[in-house]
C-alpha cells in the first residue's frame, strides 16, 4: 500500500493520497487502508517518508522561469482544500509529535537545499544579481504561498509569484 501511495504522490501530488485512492491503487479494500492508517495525515506522512519531494527538483535555465513553474505547481496543489487541510494538519502535528517534526524538518531542509542549488546556479550564470541565504529565499517564496492558500483560503495569481521572485534579487534576461 505504501508503494501505491508513493506512486500516487509522485504522479498526482498530495491531494491524491486518500484511503480510497491508495486502496484502489494497491488493489485492496478501503478498510485495509483504514486499519493500517486510521488518520489520513499519517497515511500521507508515511507515503512522503519514502518518496522524494517532487518540487524544486532539477533546476533548469532560465532559473526564474523554472522557479515560477515550481511555485505555480505548489500553489495549485495547495489551492485544493484537502491538500491545504492536510498541510495544516501536518504542520500542527509536527508541534507535538517528534516523528512528524523530524520528517517535516527533513522536507524543509530538502526544499532549502534545492532552492540553494537553483539560486547559486542563477548567480553563477549572471541571471540573478544578488544572492541571499537559501533559508530566507525559501521563506520569502514559499511562505506567502502557503499563507495565501491555507490561511486566507485564496488563490495565487501569477503576478504575486512574479513579485515574490522580484523580492529575492535583481533578475537579468
Amino acid at each position: 500500500m505504501l508503494a501505491a501511495a508513493r506512486q500516487l504522490l509522485v504522479r498526482e501530488g498530495p491531494g491524491a493520497i486518500t484511503h480510497q485512492r491508495v486502496a484502489q491503487e494497491a488493489g485492496v479494500g478501503r478498510a485495509t487502508a483504514y486499519r493500517h492508517w486510521p488518520q489520513p495525515d499519517q497515511l500521507l506522512l508515511d507515503a512522503m517518508g519514502g518518496a522524494d519531494l517532487p518540487l524544486f527538483k532539477d533546476p533548469s535555465a532560465p532559473i526564474r522561469t523554472w522557479l515560477h513553474r515550481q511555485l505555480r505547481q505548489m500553489a495549485d496543489e495547495l489551492e485544493v482544500r484537502a491538500v491545504a487541510a492536510m498541510a495544516l494538519t501536518l504542520a500542527h502535528s509536527a508541534l507535538w509529535d517528534p516523528a512528524i517534526a523530524h520528517r517535516q524538518a527533513e522536507s524543509v531542509r530538502t526544499i532549502i537545499e534545492r532552492i540553494l542549488v537553483a539560486t547559486r546556479s542563477a548567480v553563477a550564470s549572471g541571471e540573478l544579481e544578488t544572492e541571499i541565504s537559501a533559508v530566507d529565499v525559501a521563506a520569502m517564496l514559499v511562505g506567502p504561498i502557503v499563507y495565501r492558500t491555507t490561511m486566507q483560503q485564496g488563490t495565487v495569481a501569477d503576478d504575486l509569484i512574479d513579485r515574490l521572485l522580484d523580492s529575492i534579487g535583481t533578475w537579468r534576461d
